[in-house]
């Protein structure tokens, strides 16, 4: 259920970003999830298909895009990824670590169809 706020602010920005783009109507929308993140991308996709009804979104295909955990570590600067038992530094041993990548939750794109635009006709 915690998928609904952010579907909800997703649309939001989503609906902001047509509007100012002048478009019709949405039809893809690219959406970054990071590893480390909860949501679901199912759940997302069911609260969509509900609250985007009657919106320029209506209907539009969302694409996700998992992101692999990354860390750092801050005792020697290294970047890697986890081996999923430790989030020790593979190079000096080091706990100190800091999450470069994973927790994304991010509209990185989505593409837009153009209103019509009105032009008279000379009969």
């Amino acid at each position: 259920m915690h998928e609904l706020p952010v579907t909800q602010a997703l649309l939001d920005l989503v609906v902001e970003r047509a509007a100012a783009a002048q478009a019709a109507r949405v039809t893809d929308i690219y959406i970054e999830i990071g590893q480390l993140a909860s949501y679901v991308d199912e759940s997302v996709q069911f609260y969509w298909d509900i609250i985007s009804g009657g919106t320029a979104a209506e209907g539009a295909n969302l694409h996700f895009q998992r992101i692999p955990l990354s860390i750092q570590c801050t005792a020697c600067g290294r970047s890697f990824q986890p081996d999923g038992r430790t989030f020790d530094c593979p190079d000096c041993g080091s706990e100190r670590v800091r999450v470069r990548s994973g927790e994304e939750f991010q509209l990185v794109g989505l593409d837009v169809e153009r209103a019509a635009q009105p032009r008279t006709v000379e009969v």
